[in-house]
């Protein structure tokens, strides 16, 4: 039985700057914990993808070579279990201490279990769901899991406020014949693993981009001169959007190779104020004192030394 402390970020504040999730803990095994000390500069490395919580990993492997779609068993903080391979790699890797390795392909009957504990897992779920609005539980049933190669199932769940749950457990033990573990997992980390679609229409960034789920501060959204409304600025989980990250670098750069707003420039014989900048675009909107205001190409503006103009 276990239990991860999960707070909740501060609404009012708008603040998201913390990684709550906790799948990032690494549930693969890597080299370090295994005693592996070194690679050999041909050792064939692949990147896999974890099935039940979309962790993705480097790992090696000593024998022959692994197309995508190849299902492999690794070793993970919970037992072996499934996993596959998404694409070989190549280039600089991470030490070894970061990398996991493939302890063989899996069989036909690994993958027959695999199916079968898929209908378990559903069965389970509903089950459990039942137990907690018995016991009146503040908490929710996130994922169902049972280990390929060991008798224990994983149920992963959200929640506002410590929960005890130890009563829980005894009745899912009496149920299940073996062991249970539950484990408090953040919103983010629920999205991440279910999926859904974004404001956007396209697939959540944690899901479809990237699994390893970055901080996200209110910085990133007043730089990006976005709207402080929590409502347009959060994802369906409740936290600030992913996507505000993946696009920080961008607004970053250009605010480097850009005037800032309210900067004075010298234009047409007259001065003229920055009153907007748009980078995606690539305008620049300049207003005059007597109320003009004109629209200007970004790649237009130079900076001198000391100043700010336009090319002629």
């Amino acid at each position: 039985m276990a239990y991860d402390d999960d707070d909740d970020d501060d609404i009012d504040s708008l603040e998201d700057d913390r990684n709550e999730t906790k799948f990032q803990e690494h549930n693969v095994i890597t080299g370090a914990a295994a005693g592996i000390e070194s690679l050999a500069p041909d050792a064939p490395i692949y990147r896999l993808r974890l099935l039940y919580s979309q962790e993705t990993f480097l790992a090696v492997y000593r024998e022959d070579n692994l197309s995508p779609g190849t299902m492999v068993i690794v070793p993970t903080r919970y037992g072996r279990d499934l996993a596959q391979v998404i694409s070989s790699v190549s280039g600089k890797l991470p030490p070894v201490s970061e990398i996991a390795w493939i302890v063989r392909t899996a069989s036909p009957e690994d993958l027959e279990k695999s199916r079968s504990n898929v209908r378990l897992e559903e069965e389970a779920f509903n089950i459990c769901r039942k137990k907690i609005a018995n016991h009146k539980l503040e908490m929710k049933l996130v994922l169902v899991h049972y280990l390929l190669e060991e008798p224990k199932i994983l149920f992963f769940f959200t929640a506002e406020n410590r929960v005890d749950f130890r009563e829980l457990v005894k009745d899912l033990v009496s149920v299940f014949k073996m062991r249970i573990e539950l484990r408090q997992i953040g919103v983010r980390d629920e999205a991440r693993v279910i999926g859904g679609l974004g404001v956007c229409g396209r697939g959540y960034c944690c899901h479809s981009v990237s699994d390893k789920l970055k901080p996200v501060s209110i910085k990133m959204a007043k730089d990006q001169k976005l709207s402080l409304n929590s409502v347009k600025i959060s994802g369906p989980c409740g936290r600030l959007l992913c996507c505000l990250f993946y696009e920080y670098g961008f607004y970053s750069e250009q605010q480097r190779n850009l005037p800032q707003e309210g900067t004075r420039i010298n234009y047409a014989n007259d001065t003229w104020k920055v009153a907007e900048v748009n980078p995606v675009a690539g305008q620049i909107k300049l207003a005059s004192e007597d109320g003009r205001q004109i629209s200007v190409p970004a790649a237009q503006f130079e900076r001198t030394e000391t100043h700010w103009k336009v090319k002629s």
